[in-house]
């Protein structure tokens, strides 16, 4: 066993592993998908290759290898026992149309147990059991090959056809070493064969577990463990999805063009498993640093059952919030800003809870930022945002979180309140920012029962009547719909393009904010814009003023919108139909604001003021008229 293995050290030889085979290296996608407003982050190593897996032509060529960030809102409640973290590396290899079974088994198999030292006696696989009434076959090719690598290490490979996870609970492992499993080895981005959409490709996976032999089998999960048990004997350490496979109608599958590898690996419970530590936590040395500081300045020790949470949450947090704000996300009370915020404020509940001093928090980001500089550099520039940023949540938070506890210790605990309704649940929400979980924890803590449900139903009839009283005002962040508010909302469609034409088309509108005296307008930009680049905005901005174009409104759907050409960078999804507003052949964009007819009414432009609103994102002040 190869003990002690760093994550740089890891990162390393998986990539020039398979580097000596032929692969382009290619660098981590960013956390904020390209072009995607159906999901707020990347979550999987897959996600930013997938029209690739479909069949587009790689530029750089048809064997690729990467380390993905990535990040899953769905764990952040997850987060505090052995296993899960939000914030994760997904390490990847793939094969487009070039090597498939014969080669991905054995070079994933000779990676773990010769090259990082897994005992293969610690490992475990399955494999798709196939679908005869879709024409699907048993994957006994790759229980043949796996067979063959467990024998020549001397390793009894038995293979047991287990089915479903409900018959593998009742009939246990069977001293099988390769499982046959039914739609749990079955990968398509849509689910099962049965869920997938006509057209969607598809096909069987094998995933490798590792074992802990020293975790009991919980039998809450189901009477006997068997690899896909979540009691935490075994950890997935990687998945080789064979993409092979292409609806084609109802219960109907032919084969692709060609045959594709997607191998996905969770980069911190592959350290887990090689460093033997079925705590996550523990495994994974740039986790324990942070444990290692926390211990210090709590006073607590991570072996205290009752810090041990804590210690987890801030740890997770920490490394999440650091990777948020080095890829330009801002706390907000939406979307991915929400749920910075999110994570911010439950470290200073935990922190709170095991005794760590006000103000410490940002400092803990330090560790983060060196741990991951050499892969990141650009977390070396943003060490004083980063830190910034993360203070000025905290004490944002605590002026609130002081008084809110305040109000609930007499409203809630002393007046011996045994369950917390809907109603005064939202009314810590609304009042003193409490986050959902940061309520759940309370009422744990004091044996309180609390219901989500009738938080969400209480939250969702205050959207309701949010939406109502704000029915008759335009989207896109304007104070009023009088003319002047008209023009400025018109004018950040031309500073948009503008913005575009002149630092590159990564500039993205990130959000804005009109009034009756100016446009404030937020976008993705690394650096501060220099004069010039300032006043040639300036210049394009007027020059389309006074060209006098036209502008039109057109009605259609989002998909022929984006077709077309039209802009349109807002993470919530779209309505079957959506308002597209050319300006002339200058300005194409998605919108459901009121704009002027000729952009001859704007008179002129003039930039106020440009500025950083976070890491990654600037923000630009102007006028019209």
């Amino acid at each position: 066993m190869n003990e002690n293995l760093s994550s740089n050290e890891l990162r390393e030889k998986f990539i020039a592993y398979y580097k000596e085979k032929g692969h382009a290296v290619l660098p981590s996608a960013a956390l904020i998908p390209e072009n995607d407003p159906t999901t707020l982050f990347t979550g999987s190593g897959m996600q930013p290759l997938i029209s690739y897996l479909l069949g587009e032509k790689h530029p750089q060529g048809t064997r690729l290898v990467d380390a993905q960030q990535c990040f899953r809102v769905n764990d952040i409640e997850e987060v505090g026992d052995s296993r899960h973290t939000t914030f994760f590396e997904m390490l990847g290899n793939w094969s487009l149309g070039d090597y498939f079974k014969k080669e991905q088994i054995p070079w994933i198999f000779g990676f773990l147990v010769d090259v990082v030292g897994i005992d293969p006696k610690r490992l475990y696989v399955t494999a798709f059991s196939g679908d005869p009434s879709i024409g699907i076959p048993k994957d006994e090719t790759s229980v043949e090959i796996w067979t063959n690598l467990f024998t020549q290490k001397g390793v009894t490979a038995t293979a047991v056809d287990l089915g479903t996870e409900e018959n593998a609970y009742i009939v246990g492992m069977q001293n099988g070493r390769i499982f046959y499993y039914g739609s749990k080895n079955w990968w398509s981005r849509s689910g099962t064969p049965e869920t997938m959409p006509v057209g969607e490709p598809g096909g069987p996976d094998s995933e490798m577990f590792y074992e802990f032999p020293d975790v009991d089998h919980n039998k809450k999960f189901g009477e006997h463990c068997h690899p896909q048990c979540d009691c935490g004997r075994f950890i997935e350490i990687g998945n080789s999805v064979f993409m092979e496979y292409k609806k084609e109608g109802e219960g109907v599958f032919a084969k692709l063009a060609h045959e594709n590898v997607d191998f996905g690996g969770g980069f911190e419970r592959m350290l887990q498993a090689i460093n033997d530590s079925s705590d996550i936590f523990l495994g994974v040395d740039n986790l324990k640093k942070i444990l290692d500081v926390l211990e210090e300045k709590s006073g607590r020790k991570y072996s205290d059952s009752t810090a041990k949470k804590s210690f987890r949450v801030i740890a997770d947090h920490m490394r999440a919030a650091v990777f948020l704000i080095s890829n330009g996300i801002a706390p907000s009370n939406t979307d991915r800003g929400y749920v910075l915020r999110r994570l911010i404020r439950r470290m200073v509940r935990h922190c709170d809870l095991i005794g760590v001093e006000e103000g410490f928090l940002a400092p803990i980001s330090r560790i983060v930022v060196d741990s991951y500089v050499s892969i990141r550099p650009i977390l070396s520039e943003q060490s004083m945002v980063i830190l910034q940023t993360i203070n000025d949540e905290e004490q944002k938070f605590r002026k609130t979180l002081k008084s809110g506890l305040n109000e609930f210790g007499k409203k809630v605990i002393g007046a011996g309140k045994k369950s917390l309704n809907g109603e005064e649940s939202f009314y810590f929400y609304q009042s003193f920012g409490f986050p959902v979980e940061v309520m759940r924890e309370l009422c744990q803590e004091n044996n309180i029962t609390f219901s989500e449900e009738e938080f969400n139903k209480e939250f969702e009839k205050h959207q309701k009547l949010s939406r109502f009283g704000t029915d008759k005002k335009f989207a896109g962040g304007l104070a009023d719909t009088s003319e002047q508010t008209t023009k400025l909302h018109t004018a950040t469609h031309l500073l948009h393009t503008s913005l575009r034409k002149v630092l590159g088309e990564h500039v993205g509108q990130k959000g804005s904010n009109i009034t009756a005296e100016r446009l404030r307008f937020d976008f993705s930009h690394p650096t501060k814009m220099t004069t010039e680049e300032i006043k040639k905005v300036e210049e394009i901005v007027n020059e389309q003023i006074n060209r006098a174009l036209p502008v039109i409104k057109e009605i259609t759907t989002p998909d022929k919108a984006k077709e077309s050409g039209a802009l349109g960078f807002f993470t919530e999804k779209y309505g079957d139909q959506v308002s597209v507003y050319s300006m002339g052949d200058f300005s194409k964009e998605i919108c459901g604001g009121p704009h002027v007819q000729n952009t001859s009414e704007l008179v002129s432009f003039k930039i106020l003021k440009e500025e950083a609103v976070s890491a990654g994102i600037r923000r630009i002040k102007a006028t019209v008229g």
